[in-house]
């Protein structure tokens, strides 16, 4: 088949949906690759490096002719138009919170297989792309709050005196979450994090992190690793809880996200009113609305003392790995998908019937 990659157009993407290496790993299975020139660029991988990997660096309109078209971000009108009915589209989708945009691609014939809804099973961990983008945005975010803060984090004995080691609270521990403890424990901070499924309470614990437990964590219902429905109830005896905890943290990072719904609001400004002057919010769901109610998309702001961090998009901070484990997730799934020769269409299999969005002019999701 002829696999396709489309240069990123989002702003401030610098992620790619193909490396070289990968590419090669297409093409001794027998496919055609072509990729939009410059599209690697902003990852740090040449046009030369791909015409060297055996791929075709070709314009966008030389890209039609493909069989399986590849991207990040969700595809613009244009890219839409330009991909023929009944081809394929693997690409994050977000279908439930982009309902025009899933029934304007299904209404053009195409397939879309989202990378965003990848099941949560053992055999499609290769694939999960949320998770490995997640890691990578947990580690960075404590990075960005380390640079953000105005002392460092581990214990430090001195001639002069003795800095005592910095604390960090993270909310939420998905995968985002319990990377960003690993980081700030193996950086030296005193490490706390919540989350409202309790039995992440082992998984901190074995980091070296200390679990924070808010009464009635057992009653949330949770669906596919993440929280689907958390009561109001529930949310005002955490934010009880925290308060004493956030009042002594030099770090916060929140990470906690409702599938398909607006990000919770876990830091009010009461709340950051209680934390320590200078001290740092680094708001990882920004880009759902955020959880902290000051934090400003894109923004770094500073209310009340306290320096937040809106940062969207962290994967593409570090576009030469997030690219690299982006486009192994999305090689593991067309491997399983598909053979040289054309797509299975195993309608019934549990990976291609969670990840087909729309097909033959449907929207099945």
């Amino acid at each position: 088949m002829k696999i396709a990659v489309f240069k990123e157009t989002r702003p401030s993407e610098t992620r790619v949906a193909l490396t070289p290496t990968v590419a090669q790993q297409y093409i001794k299975q027998g496919h055609e690759v072509l990729i939009e020139a410059g599209a690697g660029l902003n990852s740090f991988f040449s046009d030369e490096a791909y015409t060297q990997a055996g791929a075709k660096v070709s314009s966008r309109a030389e890209l039609a002719g493909a069989d399986i078209f590849l991207k990040v971000n969700q595809p613009a009108d244009d890219e839409i138009a330009l991909i023929p009915s009944g081809k394929v589209l693997v690409s994050y989708l977000y279908a439930a919170m982009n309902r025009q945009l899933a029934e304007k691609i299904a209404a053009k014939g195409i397939s879309c297989f989202a990378m965003d809804a990848i099941p949560r099973i053992s055999r499609a961990q290769n694939m999960d792309a949320l998770s490995s983008q997640s890691n990578l945005a947990g580690y960075k975010a404590v990075i960005m709050g380390a640079d953000a803060m105005g002392k460092i984090f581990p214990l430090l004995m001195t001639a002069a005196g003795t800095v005592t080691p910095s604390r960090v609270l993270i909310f939420g521990v998905g995968v985002a979450g319990l990377q960003a403890i690993a980081t700030a424990k193996r950086l030296g901070a005193i490490v706390e994090a919540t989350d409202v499924r309790p039995e992440t309470k082992e998984q901190v614990e074995s980091l070296g992190g200390k679990f924070i437990t808010v009464e009635g964590a057992d009653a949330v219902k949770t669906e596919g690793g993440y929280a689907k429905e958390v009561s109001e109830d529930y949310l005002r005896r955490q934010k009880e809880t925290i308060l004493k905890h956030i009042s002594q943290a030099d770090l916060v990072i929140t990470t906690a996200l409702v599938m398909g719904r607006k990000a919770p609001v876990l830091i009010t400004e009461e709340m950051v009113k209680a934390m320590k002057f200078g001290s740092v919010i680094v708001d990882m769901a920004v880009e759902q609305g955020g959880n902290c109610e000051l934090s400003e998309l894109d923004k770094t702001v500073t209310k009340h003392g306290v320096k937040i961090v809106g940062q969207s998009n962290i994967p593409a901070l570090l576009p030469q790995n997030a690219s690299d484990l982006y486009a192994k997730n999305i090689y593991n799934l067309l491997t399983h998908l598909a053979t040289k020769d054309g797509m299975k269409w195993e309608m019934d299999e549990e990976i291609t019937a969670g990840t087909l969005v729309t097909h033959e002019g449907r929207l099945l999701k």
